[in-house]
């Protein structure tokens, strides 16, 4: 089978320009319990916020289509799609581009985050149907993988945190060789940094899109703590350890900004895994995360800092952390570019 890189594709960093936004209207009643009317409300409102700077498309179980467009508002698509649930950066298709400007998709396997959700079936065929909507290539690989495990620089270095795809549940007996083997064809990434520890009780396993991620090539922001009493203290220094030793695919060492997580939120089954660094990075726009916490406003700064060039929007997501994730995960780039068309 002929892969992304053997074509020529590479996955972009998620700074590079878009074409626009996938997200995914709230149905899981059993994640978000009684706080589902407020979750879709809140995912409405990163919808606008990222629509401000881009094109959005909102998927939505046929019998939702009418709440979510009279939630969302007129300047969203919403397209009636079967779905399970509303992660599309861990489900929908991770998109790759060529030097000319042609896009086209990566479909991982999809199991529920290890099982954790059996029923996953509709939300396994997410990214394919995507892709047959857009008319666009699709590379199966051959890889349990979410979106939201891994990120990039777009210059051939990837982050990830290892217990979140060397999983047994995921991918059983594969060894962290055989894994970068294939991310390095389907991605077009030569440089991995693994990191040792997610969030405490990130039901993913630990994503690192609550961990670290690139504002751009050489530079990472990165999810922190200073109370030796937090449950991620040990692990945050761990990783900071890595970070500080590793290079990047062009050799050079990382410039590391930290940024001091929120304090403890009791959620569904103990603390919620709340991070600054869940944020969408859009065409010249930032959709962050407010948790009504002291913090915000440092959380605030920081970003506007590092993207001096683009307006940071916060919002008020606790909704959304309650259901098991952040606004980056909720959301997924396309990038610019023309349709790379199906294989025939």
């Amino acid at each position: 089978m002929i892969t992304p890189a053997e074509d020529g594709l590479r996955m972009p960093g998620e700074f590079e320009p878009h074409a626009g936004c996938w997200m995914a209207w709230p149905c899981r009643r059993s994640a978000f319990g009684e706080r589902l009317e407020a979750a879709r409300k809140a995912y409405a409102a990163v919808a606008r916020a990222v629509a401000v700077f881009e094109s959005v498309t909102m998927l939505a179980n046929p019998q939702d289509v009418s709440e979510a467009v009279r939630h969302c508002g007129p300047t969203i698509t919403v397209l009636p799609m079967e779905i399970d649930d509303s992660w599309t950066r861990d489900t929908g298709p991770t998109f790759v581009i060529d030097e000319s400007g042609r896009v086209a998709g990566v479909d991982w396997i999809f199991n529920g985050w290890g099982g954790i959700y059996p029923d996953h079936e509709k939300d396994a065929q997410m990214a394919r149907h995507i892709l047959d909507y857009l008319g666009m290539r699709r590379y199966q690989a051959d890889l349990v993988l979410e979106g939201g495990a891994v990120h990039v620089d777009g210059r051939g270095t990837l982050l990830a945190v290892e217990p979140a795809v060397l999983d047994e549940r995921r991918n059983p007996g594969r060894s962290r060789k055989e894994v970068e083997e294939v991310l390095s064809v389907y991605l077009g990434v030569n440089q991995f940094i693994w990191l040792p520890f997610g969030l405490e009780n990130d039901e993913t396993a630990g994503h690192v899109d609550n961990a670290a991620c690139f504002v751009r090539p050489g530079v990472v922001l990165f999810n922190w703590t200073s109370d030796p009493l937090d449950g991620n203290y040990q692990g945050c220094r761990e990783n900071m350890a890595v970070l500080r030793a590793s290079r990047d695919a062009s050799g050079r060492t990382l410039e590391v900004i930290p940024i001091e997580q929120p304090g403890y939120r009791e959620g569904k089954e103990g603390r919620m895994a709340l991070s600054y660094i869940n944020f969408y990075i859009a065409n010249g726009g930032i959709v962050m995360p407010a948790f009504d916490d002291f913090r915000d406003q440092a959380a605030y700064e920081t970003i506007r800092r590092v993207f001096p060039d683009r307006k940071v929007m916060q919002l008020p997501v606790l909704d959304i952390f309650y259901g098991g994730g952040g606004i980056h995960c909720i959301t997924q780039q396309q990038p610019e570019g023309v349709p790379l068309p199906p294989q025939r």
